[in-house]
């Protein structure tokens, strides 16, 4: 076991021989879109990312599903199952089995098996001082998504959200391993600041991360200050405020968004700072559009991330 439960990283490694190693991970949701072929495009992409964010490749993939055959039309999972084998096909992912369960809440997605060589493993620990701070896709997909249930969403964010959602995170692992990625991790349910506690924890490190440097979906600032915050980002701050101090200029809100639990969020990369801007310019040039340098990490303050405000960043 290379990688297991001793410390909170992505996912499962095993090495099998001196240059193969199998990388482990599951993850499945309740639907947050209402179209079910894009709830099953999304729910594939979000367990998918977890290999990509080790620098893995996934290669095969078992469906699990929980489904109220009662009722809810089976037209609904066949589109759900439509959505998760079209993504897979993306990826050059092999659907192999799966299991399903009657349950009164239809849910969906996927556990998968990757492959990497043993020396070329992305941990989340792995960040050094003064590593600049790579996110590849905007945040505010939990406060969008909450919204879409109320009926707050407009047609733009709904579409810009989904789309983002069911990108896979393959070309942007692919690029940050071609140009020496230090450290890694997906940005999902923990939010921005819970994974980029992960990263720092236990690490005499620390992070400056530049709130007006962060990409956010357009709407997301104006449904946070409404109100529209899912349950998970309250966790989650509760979790982690002891680890996070904003500025005085930062606004209120920012701190909703950036611990907002997110869904198939982007990756986010520690890589040297001399490699940064040629990482960047390369992800913007392959389609990664919102990708951004957001900070860096620091050893000043160890165990602590500073979001700093508009006249520092």
């Amino acid at each position: 076991m290379i990688v297991g439960l001793e410390r909170p990283d992505d996912a499962g490694v095993y090495q099998l021989t001196d240059d193969l190693a199998i990388i482990q991970t599951v993850d499945y949701f309740t639907p947050i879109v209402d179209d079910p072929y894009a709830f099953g495009q999304i729910a594939a992409a979000n367990a998918l990312s977890d290999i990509y964010a080790m620098g893995g490749k996934p290669v095969t993939a078992m469906n699990l599903v929980c489904f109220p055959s009662t009722t809810m039309d089976i037209s609904i999972l066949n589109e759900v199952l439509r959505g998760g084998l079209d993504k897979m096909k993306e990826a050059g992912v092999i659907l192999v089995g799966g299991h399903s369960v009657e349950d009164p809440e239809l849910k969906y997605g996927l556990s998968v098996t990757g492959v990497i060589h043993p020396g070329e493993i992305v941990l989340n620990s792995g960040s050094k001082p003064a590593d600049s701070l790579i996110l590849t896709k905007p945040l505010g997909t939990g406060i969008i998504n909450t919204a879409i249930k109320a009926g707050m969403a407009d047609t733009s964010s709904i579409a810009a959200v989904t789309e983002q959602m069911a990108t896979l995170n393959r070309k942007a692992s692919e690029l940050a391993q071609e140009a020496g990625v230090h450290a890694c991790t997906d940005v999902t349910g923990f939010g921005l600041l819970g994974h980029a506690c992960e990263m720092i924890q236990d690490n005499h490190i620390g992070m400056e991360i530049f709130h007006a440097k962060v990409p956010v979906f357009p709407q997301a600032p104006e449904l946070a200050q409404m109100g529209f915050i899912p349950g998970g980002t309250y966790r989650n701050r509760n979790f982690r405020t002891d680890m996070v101090e904003f500025d005085s200029d930062v606004p209120e809100y920012m701190s909703d968004i950036l611990f907002d639990a997110q869904t198939s969020g982007g990756l986010l990369i520690a890589i040297s700072p001399g490699k940064a801007g040629f990482l960047l310019s390369r992800m913007h040039a392959e389609g990664i559009k919102e990708a951004a340098i957001i900070g860096k990490v620091t050893e000043e303050h160890p165990g602590k991330i500073i979001i700093e405000g508009t006249d520092h960043g």
